[in-house]
């Protein structure tokens, strides 16, 4: 019968011959079933130096080994009791059977998902989101100690736990939570999409995430005049990147990304019309007069439809390297918003200004001025309406304080006296009733 079968044994190993270019050695549980040996990676890596052979566990020096040894004891737990219970079931099933129930069958990892995703969207030129994703896996790596992270490990008790670590351990303020937290549930998403992950499982039905209002800097009118006007040598990179703001504030307040990249086949003489670098989506915007006189600068006999309209990236770039493409953007987005500080001080703005205040500037200026928040948020290339209505608030507060002029308390005047005798009376005039 099935229990007098030899039960199969389970060994922790360190497989010193897959040593990484790190330094370091998967650890593998080992199950012999009929002599013949199955592996079941545990996802852990490790320096030899930070296993204790003997006890078969993480040495306590290793900064993670309290959360690492308790995930080791529980997999090898998970493991024997799975086979004691096939081992019931059948006569003698084969270790790869073993292996096979052990790991879950289907069970998709996490960090291979993820990984082909990333590679994918790199591959299509999206670098930016592909670093976001890398640089999430890296932090749940650190955190677990490992890489063995089922999608269906993730519910609403390892979020919470993650979102502490975030807090606590890597010091990150709620909103960068939230990003990270919107990453893995898009990545949920696409696994739930693609039939990887059973809907059910979605943890995020439950798990809600948290916000904090975030300060968004604008210029007021005078601010914005006085870098207008403000006298920069012609032709100079400070005169070019003071255009470039004020180019963005008056135009829809176009990503400084999207305007290094502008180039004169997207301007018809009275529009812009270009594809947001960030979204994929197509802008086409009626310039108004003071944008139109910033191009008029820069246009000369030599421009070419393919010629780029400002000159602040290296000359040198690949255009079809997406990689070159994004790290030559991140560069000269750097230089210049540290000429915008030199811009801000000579101007006499105090407000510590980037590139992207022209983008709140532009928004800020445009409710004032009447235009239908619909049209801002079309304007601005925003997937929804709720990503302007941060705007619209600020222009309301700006309300508000304005209204408080009718709170301001003023010396009441003195009544006066008028006199019934003598000639000195003066007539009370007949004061018509507004119509």
């Amino acid at each position: 019968m099935a229990k007098d079968l030899p039960m199969a044994t389970t060994k922790l190993i360190l497989k010193v011959e897959k040593e990484n270019k790190k330094g370091k050695i998967p650890l593998f549980l080992r199950i012999i079933q009929d002599r013949k040996p199955s592996y079941i990676s545990l996802g852990v890596y490790l320096k030899q130096s930070e296993w204790n052979e003997e006890e078969k566990k993480v040495k306590k020096s290793h900064p993670n080994s309290t959360r690492l040894n308790a995930y080791i004891a529980k997999k090898v737990a998970e493991a024997e009791a799975k086979m004691v219970e096939l081992q019931t079931k059948q006569k003698r099933p084969s270790g790869k059977k073993i292996k096979t129930e052990i790991m879950g069958g289907a069970a998709v990892n996490f960090f291979d998902f993820t990984k082909a995703h990333q590679e994918a969207i790199e591959k299509a030129g999206h670098i930016n989101m592909a670093k976001r994703i890398k640089s999430i896996q890296e932090k749940l790596k650190t955190y677990l100690g490992h890489e063995n992270l089922f999608l269906t490990d993730i519910d609403v008790e390892f979020l919470v736990k993650f979102n502490d670590y975030l807090a606590g351990s890597l010091q990150n303020k709620t909103n960068t939570i939230t990003s990270n937290m919107k990453l893995i549930r898009r990545m949920l998403n696409d696994a739930i999409r693609q039939g990887k992950m059973n809907r059910n499982d979605y943890p995020f039905y439950s798990y809600r995430l948290k916000n904090e209002p975030t300060q968004r800097d604008y210029l007021a009118e005078d601010e914005l005049l006085a870098i207008e006007k403000l006298a920069l040598e012609p032709g100079s990179r400070l005169a070019e990147v003071r255009d470039m703001y004020v180019f963005s504030a008056y135009a829809g307040g176009i990503r400084v990304s999207d305007l290094l990249m502008l180039r004169w086949k997207n301007f018809d003489g009275e529009r812009q019309h270009f594809k947001v670098l960030k979204t994929g989506k197509e802008l086409h915007i009626k310039l108004p007069e003071k944008a139109l006189e910033i191009l008029n600068k820069y246009q000369t006999a030599e421009s070419k439809p393919d010629s780029l309209i400002f000159s602040l990236l290296r000359s040198n770039i690949d255009f079809d390297n997406p990689k070159q493409v994004t790290g030559a953007i991140s560069s000269a987005t750097a230089q210049i918003n540290e000429r915008l500080k030199i811009i801000a001080g000579k101007a006499e703005v105090e407000k510590k200004i980037s590139f992207h205040t022209a983008r709140h500037t532009f928004a800020t200026r445009a409710l004032r001025k009447g235009i239908r928040i619909e049209y801002v948020s079309k304007l601005l290339g925003h997937a929804t309406i709720k990503e302007t209505q941060v705007y619209a608030k600020i222009v309301d507060e700006e309300l508000d304080v304005a209204m408080e002029v009718f709170n301001e308390k003023k010396p009441v005047a003195k009544k006066r006296t008028v006199k019934k005798s003598g000639s000195s009376k003066k007539p009370v005039r007949n004061l018509r009733k507004p119509k």
